[in-house]
């Protein structure tokens, strides 16, 4: 373990010492600059759950498109909401959380342009941010959370320890979801990829329900340049730098009898 540029022996004292000082890691920003697979791999190295936020609002526009639901008609958005389960499962094969709709696996149809391209309008309705971020709220209420999303560290979890902001050149963030894409055998021009990311940019900033911005208090981090792992060690670091804080602040503060 490396703090603040120094290494500390990882003795099962500090470890008991550092998980009863459970934090929620809050990692907001644009897409395409890597936010779920950081915040995936950083869950897994301080042992928290991870919460996919994005992936819940990509189940909601499922169901929306699936279902052909108005999206000016109240009363059909909130019997739809009444009416659909989001739950996450571990799939030990991949050694990851998948999404779950109404009890099946949609986590490769979430993941489709066509659902991509119908989020950011699903999304900034406040019925379904309402649901969703009351959904949040109690999967992230005992800490030990990593969540990422657009509105986690100044909507969901203002109280959070530890805001990111991730940000990244918009042709490299165009150029990780076309490579994301083709992985899934999608073959999608990259200008349409771009035209989405500005589309998605643009109502994510705009919306009046919990725009996308920073927290006063975020730490920005740019990944244009960084790889996957070093984004994982950077927020790790962050994270036990605010552990080892309130940890010390704990054994410090005198107990009054």
């Amino acid at each position: 373990m490396v703090i603040e540029g120094f290494k500390m022996q990882e003795t099962d004292d500090l470890k008991k010492q550092l998980s009863l000082s459970k934090i929620i890691v809050a990692i907001d920003g644009y897409s395409g600059c890597g936010k779920s697979t950081t915040a995936k791999l950083v869950a897994t190295q301080l042992g928290y759950t991870y919460i996919d936020t994005g992936a819940m609002y990509r189940a909601v526009t499922l169901y929306f498109l699936r279902n052909c639901i108005d999206l000016i008609d109240e009363k059909a958005i909130q019997e739809a909401l009444a009416s659909l389960s989001i739950m996450f499962q571990f799939n030990p094969e991949k050694g990851c959380n998948e999404t779950y709709l109404n009890g099946v696996n949609v986590e490769d149809e979430i993941r489709k342009l066509e659902v991509a391209n119908a989020v950011p309008e699903v999304s900034a309705i406040p019925q379904v941010r309402k649901a969703m971020v009351t959904q949040q709220q109690k999967l992230g209420q005992d800490r030990g959370v990593v969540m990422d999303g657009r509105d986690i560290g100044t909507h969901v979890f203002p109280q959070a320890e530890l805001k990111i902001f991730m940000t990244a050149d918009p042709v490299i963030r165009a150029e990780r979801r076309q490579t994301e894409l083709l992985a899934k055998g999608e073959q999608v021009d990259l200008r349409e990829i771009a035209m989405n990311l500005e589309k998605r940019d643009h109502m994510d900033t705009t919306r009046p329900e919990s725009p996308l911005h920073p927290a006063p208090d975020a730490r920005f981090l740019d990944t244009s340049r960084m790889t996957i792992e070093g984004q994982v060690e950077w927020v790790v670091q962050q994270s036990y730098q605010i552990m080892v804080s309130l940890s010390q602040r704990a054994i410090l503060t005198p107990i009054e009898v």
